[in-house]
Parts: structure tokens; C-alpha cells; sequence
């Protein structure tokens, strides 16, 4: 019996996540690969800033609509055409409630037994002119790009099969960061990048980071306290460093665990500035989803590439 492979890519109603759900099934044959979508209503901002019920993170309140993920399964397999090579189908999901994610490892669990490729692309960022405190724009963006992220991972990783050379394409976890995260000489005074860098760093050193942030934010204090102003820059710098502890972590069950930057992406995230096409951000971590070989691993990674995480200027 061939053995199928089992891929499931948040935030891919649209944008990059989208286009790797496209990639997938493409490139993977006779699989499965999920799309899920986060529908973040803007009005519900001042909700989720309201319901914090906690000194890092919001009890977020995100727009679950169906339609919308639906119609973008219904998009995505008329434009494949015959290219497409895998299945495609949809399930719902908010990365921020932890009911719906093991809503959603039950049903992977039920339906396959498992899971082969994780792609954690959901993400969000305020526009450069929100007018939201900054301590409301930290606590929701932290929220769902770092939070939301592992909360995904510390439901779904029970369900990823050890990895190992019988299949073609062994497992794999890609976590979609941005150059924005790297540790940049400049960008964080030279006590944080030195404790973020740390190779034996824990998750809960990454909580103080973000815990950090929020009061600097609260006392009015980022650049005295050595952070950046962007909340979404500190988000990506703790899915990042998150990263490479998964991949520390995971090694003894040959599952390759990588970060990404897709590169500045023509989407609405980035107010259809940038570019590069849809096509274009996905390819990276397409290209890291189906890794033949062990390597990269625990890696910040942009246009196939390793680059260093630590770095005294901007890839772009």
C-alpha cells in the first residue's frame, strides 16, 4: 500500500500560505494537504485587547469564517487544474483557541493517523500607521504570531511521525518567520541578542523576552530597554528562536524543524508593497516542507538558503 503523506499549512486562506498550499500539491503526489485560514475581523481588535486575561497574551476573539476557507479550497483547485498532484481539502481552525487546534488533531488523528508536514504560516501585523496603544498592538500581535504558533506545535507535535529515510519525504515543520525577526546588531542592544542567541535557550527565557517587551511598552521604555518599536519585529524574533529549540528537540525523532523569511511579499500584509509574488514567498518554504535530505535543520532560512540569525544588517 503506498504510503501517503499528510500536509497541513495555516493561514492559507490567501497570500504566502496559499501559494505553499498550491506548491504542495503540486510537487507532493498522492497526499493530503490541509488549508486553514485565521479570519481576523479588524473591529474585533479593541475585543481581543479588552478580554487579556493575562500579563503576556490575550484570550484572543478570532472571526471564524467558514465561507471564507471554503471558497478559497474551491479557488485553489480550479486554478491547479490538472497540476494538481495531491488532494486538497479544508478544515477550520483559529491557531489562537486551543479547543479548535485539538479539534483539529483529533480529526488528523481519526482520519490519518498522524501528521507529515506542518507549515506554520498564520501570522499578523498592524499597519505602519495603526493607532492602537502600543501595548495593545503587542500583546495581540505576540498573541497570535508567537503564541498562536505554539500553541499549534505543542498540540500538533504528538501527531508528526518519526521521521526517517523510507519515504521521500521525511517529516517536516516549517515555521514562516521574516528577516524583521533576526537578531540584527542595532535593531536589539547587545545583552538581549546575546541571551536570544543562546544556544541552550529555553521557551521560558522566550516568554520573559516577550514578557519584557509588553511592560517596555507599558512603561513607554523599547529603545532604552534595548527592543525595537515594531511588536511584529519581537513576535518573529521569539517564533525564530522557538524554532531552533523545536529542532534541538526533535532531532531524536528525525523530524527537520526550520524558520523561514518568504521574502517581501506582494500580500495584503505587506499593503501589496512588495516584490515578489505569491509564487515567489512560497517557494522557500515549499522547499523546506519537502526537504529530500536531513538538512537544513534548525535554521533561519531565506531564498533556500541559511543565513546567519545574528546579523549586522537586513537581507533586504
Amino acid at each position: 500500500m503506498e504510503y501517503v503523506i499528510t500536509g497541513h499549512v495555516t493561514g492559507a486562506n490567501k497570500g504566502i500560505g496559499y501559494g505553499i498550499v498550491k506548491g504542495l500539491a503540486e510537487q507532493i503526489h498522492n497526499g493530503i494537504i490541509y488549508l486553514t485560514g485565521n479570519f481576523l475581523r479588524i473591529s474585533q481588535r479593541a475585543n481581543i485587547y479588552k478580554n487579556c486575561k493575562s500579563d503576556l497574551l490575550p484570550s484572543l476573539i478570532v472571526a471564524r469564517n467558514v465561507s471564507l476557507g471554503e471558497a478559497a479550497l474551491k479557488k485553489v483547485l480550479e486554478e491547479l487544474g490538472q497540476k494538481r498532484q495531491s488532494e486538497v481539502k479544508f478544515h477550520q481552525l483559529d491557531i489562537t483557541d486551543k479547543s479548535s487546534i485539538q479539534k483539529l488533531a483529533d480529526y488528523l488523528n481519526k482520519e490519518h493517523d498522524g501528521l507529515d508536514v506542518l507549515v506554520n504560516n498564520a501570522g499578523f501585523a498592524f499597519k505602519h500607521a495603526a493607532t492602537e496603544p502600543a501595548e495593545e498592538q503587542a500583546r495581540v500581535t505576540i498573541g497570535v504570531n508567537y503564541e498562536g504558533t505554539k500553541q499549534v506545535c505543542d498540540i500538533l507535535f504528538p501527531l508528526i511521525r518519526t521521521g526517517g529515510s523510507n519515504f521521500v519525504i521525511v517529516d517536516r515543520v516549517v515555521n514562516v518567520a521574516s528577516q524583521m525577526g533576526l537578531l540584527l546588531h542595532g535593531r536589539y542592544s547587545e545583552e538581549i541578542i546575546t541571551k536570544m542567541s543562546n544556544p541552550s535557550i529555553t521557551v521560558a527565557e522566550i516568554e520573559q523576552f516577550c514578557k519584557d517587551y509588553i511592560k517596555a511598552c507599558v512603561d513607554n521604555k523599547r529603545k532604552e530597554r534595548g527592543y525595537p518599536e515594531s511588536a511584529y519585529c519581537v513576535s518573529k524574533t521569539a517564533v525564530s528562536v522557538l524554532t531552533f529549540i523545536q529542532a534541538r528537540e526533535l532531532k531524536s525523532r528525525n523530524i527537520v524543524v526550520n524558520a523561514c523569511c518568504p521574502g517581501y511579499v506582494n500580500t495584503d500584509m505587506t499593503s501589496h508593497k512588495g516584490s515578489l509574488t505569491i509564487e515567489e514567498g512560497a517557494d522557500t518554504p515549499i522547499y523546506l516542507a519537502t526537504l529530500e535530505k536531513d538538512e537544513p535543520c534548525g535554521q533561519f532560512v531565506y531564498l533556500r538558503r541559511p543565513i546567519d540569525f545574528v546579523a549586522k544588517k537586513s537581507i533586504f
